[in-house]
């Protein structure tokens, strides 16, 4: 079947060279999720794409095909964001990393895609980058069916803040009994997630540790390549 879109709203995750003159792009769009796309000939010197698909750029796309991989006819910047810079680069690439192993191919999330573009706003205003990438991994997560249990014990309870739980990936948060294995947290920082507010450190941290381990659930054992950068500039 013929597939085809005209000016939609996307951004470029990742693009390595195809031949010698193209690029295979993939791309995160607003209304059809993420997808690879051929960009021929966006290699050559005068080619009007050469410098454009770059990551981080709001882009309009056009693109035709039949196969899985379409084909672009057009590309314009749809402009006006701040570029990313320092630490928040390496913030923006770790986001395009998670959607890269988690997001499936032609799943459209228009609400992902949106609090994408927030994400990568804030991280270009100098915002704090650990409260904008916990709450986009949770965004993220929610998205992809992975809601994590926060206000709610696994067992319908009430997450009362002064309450230490065990939050198990598969369940969510039962009150702690001890145990090896098990990952704790207090109930304050479920609720302070829940309500997407870190700025008590405690919360940070255990906001950190409790995002890391399930997102390596989903992950099945892959590790993220951006990770360790972030954790050696101190911002994962």
């Amino acid at each position: 079947m013929k597939r085809r879109a005209d000016n939609e709203h996307g951004f470029v995750l990742h693009a390595w060279p195809y031949k010698e003159t193209s690029l295979i792009v993939e791309v995160f769009s607003r209304s059809r999720g993420r997808l690879g796309i051929l960009a021929r000939g966006a290699r050559r010197p005068r080619s009007s794409l050469r410098g454009l698909l770059l990551a981080f750029q709001p882009l309009r796309l056009s693109w035709s095909g039949s196969a899985e991989l379409g084909t672009l006819t057009s590309a314009e910047w749809s402009g006006g964001e701040a570029a990313l810079s320092g630490a928040g680069l390496m913030c923006g690439f770790y986001l395009n990393e998670l959607l890269l192993r988690l997001l499936p191919r032609e799943d459209p999330h228009e609400a992902l895609f949106d609090a994408y573009a927030g994400a990568l706003a804030r991280l270009a205003a100098g915002e704090p980058q650990a409260p904008v990438l916990r709450a986009f991994e949770r965004r993220l997560l929610a998205e992809l069916g992975y809601a994590p249990l926060l206000e709610r014990e696994a067992a319908g309870a009430v997450v009362e803040p002064d309450k230490r739980y065990a939050y198990q990936p598969d369940r969510g948060p039962v009150e702690a009994k001890g145990g090896s294995g098990d990952m704790f947290v207090r109930g304050s920082t479920l609720l302070d997630i829940a309500r997407d507010d870190y700025r008590a450190p405690e919360t940070r941290e255990e906001a950190l540790r409790l995002m890391r381990a399930l997102i390596a659930e989903r992950l099945g054992g892959q590790a993220l390549h951006t990770r360790a950068v972030l954790a050696e500039l101190k911002v994962l």
